[in-house]
Formats: C-alpha cells, sequence, structure tokens
C-alpha cells in the first residue's frame, strides 16, 4: 500500500501545499463564470485571446491555484484564448457527493465547457490528474484536440494496479481532504485507458515531468515506452509538487504550445517534416504488436 501510495503522489500533502499556496497569493483573479454541466455549477473563465487552450488542474487544486499562482495564465493568455476551470469537486464548482457524478463526467465537462464557449477544437493542457482527463478526453474526443500537454502525468493503463489503487483507499482517508467530496476520489480509475487507445492518439502530445516527481517512473516512462513520439521534457530540481512554479516549465509550455500549434497548421510535408515524420511513426506504432 506504501507504494500504491506514492502512485497518487502524497494527495494529502499536495493538499497542504496548495492551501499554503492559495495563501500566499494576493491578486485578484477575474470574475469567473459558471455554465451547467448536467446537472453540476461549473466555474471558469476565459482570457487572451489566439487559438483556444484548456488547462486543467490537478488533484485537490483549483485553476487559481494550479495555473494562475505561477503566472501560467497570465502568460499564456499573451498568445492564447485560455480557459482555465474548476473541476467538479473542486475550487468554486459545484460539489455532488454521488460517484456517478465524478469518474468520467469530469471528462466530458471539458467536452461541455468546450461546447459552452462554441470552441470547436483545442489544445488541452493537463496537469497530475488533470493528465489523466487530458488523456481520456484525447481518446473520447480526438476530433476535439489539436495537441496535449501532460505535466507530471502520462499514462494510467487500464488493468493495471495504479488504476485499482483509487477503489481501494478507505474510507476515512477519502475523507480528510477538505471539500472535495469522497465519491471524487473512487472513480479516477476510469480514466484509464488501453494500450491500443494510447496508440491510437493522433494529436501530438509532449510530456513535462520533474527530474524528481515520483510520477515519471510510474506513468510517463510506461507512455513513453509504447509512445516514443511523444517527447519527454524533464523540468530539472522539480518534484510533483514544485514543478509547475519552475520558470523552465513555464518556458517548455509555451515552446511546446508554439511549436504543436504551427505544427497543426501545416499542409506539406517540405512545410514541417517533422510533423511528417512523427506521423509515419505513428503508423509503425499503431501497427506494431
Amino acid at each position: 500500500m506504501k507504494h500504491l501510495a506514492r502512485a497518487i503522489c502524497s494527495p494529502l500533502l499536495i493538499a497542504a501545499f496548495l492551501l499554503l499556496a492559495a495563501n500566499l497569493t494576493s491578486a485578484e483573479p477575474p470574475q469567473t463564470q459558471t455554465f451547467d454541466s448536467k446537472g453540476t455549477k461549473i466555474s471558469y473563465t476565459v482570457e487572451g485571446s489566439g487559438e483556444p487552450v484548456v488547462l486543467i488542474h490537478g488533484l485537490y487544486s483549483s485553476a487559481d491555484i494550479n495555473w494562475r499562482l505561477p503566472g501560467t495564465i497570465k502568460s499564456l493568455a499573451e498568445s492564447y484564448q485560455v480557459i482555465a476551470f474548476d473541476l467538479r469537486g473542486h475550487g468554486h464548482s459545484g460539489k455532488p457527493q454521488n460517484e456517478a457524478d465524478y469518474g468520467l463526467e469530469m471528462m466530458e465537462d471539458v467536452a461541455r465547457l468546450m461546447d459552452h464557449l462554441k470552441i470547436e477544437n483545442a489544445h488541452i493542457v493537463g496537469y497530475s490528474l488533470g493528465g489523466m482527463i487530458a488523456v481520456k478526453f484525447a481518446v473520447a474526443h480526438s476530433e476535439r484536440v489539436k495537441s496535449v500537454v501532460l505535466g507530471g502525468m502520462g499514462w494510467l493503463k487500464e488493468g493495471s494496479p495504479l488504476q485499482a489503487f483509487w477503489g481501494l483507499i478507505p474510507e476515512k482517508e477519502r475523507r480528510r481532504n477538505g471539500e472535495t467530496p469522497a465519491a471524487c476520489l473512487r472513480t479516477f480509475g476510469k480514466m484509464a485507458v488501453t494500450e491500443e487507445q494510447l496508440k491510437a492518439i493522433r494529436a501530438p502530445v509532449t510530456m513535462l515531468v520533474g527530474d524528481r516527481d515520483p510520477c515519471r517512473k510510474l506513468y510517463v516512462e510506461p507512455a513513453a515506452a509504447a509512445r516514443p513520439d511523444w517527447p519527454v521534457v524533464v523540468i530539472e530540481g522539480a518534484g510533483h509538487l514544485n514543478c509547475i512554479f519552475k520558470p523552465q516549465f513555464q518556458s517548455e509550455l509555451k515552446k511546446t504550445l508554439a511549436r504543436q500549434a504551427k505544427t497543426m497548421n501545416c499542409k506539406t510535408a517540405r512545410d514541417c517534416p517533422l510533423r511528417f515524420a512523427v506521423l509515419q511513426q505513428l503508423l509503425i506504432i499503431r501497427n506494431s504488436p
């Protein structure tokens, strides 16, 4: 159980850290908006202009803590339309108490938010739990994904012990996290995908992970082994908690989005040889046993 606890990257420690971080910020965020997502209120902000980028935060966090506090929203809004929202069960969004209201509904909230904003497709950026959701979204709604950036996350494999772990969390443990309902945690295993599904993802994917992040070995390395065409950028001197605050994380995220946006606009192999080389590699991967 101790090894499996590391798989979720010490959520109780994350909660304490993020609570402290929330108290350190004095900047007032812009006025949030809400919409109804299948009966649950979802809180979000939209800033900047350009190609849309959807930011999905991690467990026990919020859009403000995960993305606004480190300056990510401000930085990206210089070049993109940045949509940041609080997952159901988190932040200012609704907190239903039934397990049926979580799991895949958290992933579908992304699609519903895009529908609400009349956004056809977008770049999807997810950190930690948000990365699990991003991968599942790329599988379920491939036509709506321009590209994916995974922070501190890679592949939650269908049928793996890591998937099973979430359903094994003791009730008392699931009640300690404060505002996030206990029902939320038990459903994260539904974000798992099969190897076949992982290999079928056609959108360009890049993974950013701290050099000291335990999720690097647990999730990122398996993803890289199955998808060698997905670049892995290692953030120096970073664990799971502080990675989003590292200047290298910020700069690599901007560079990755710029590169992926350019790649998506390519028309011929001469325009973007890298994209066509990646597509060729993807065909090899998809046809491999």
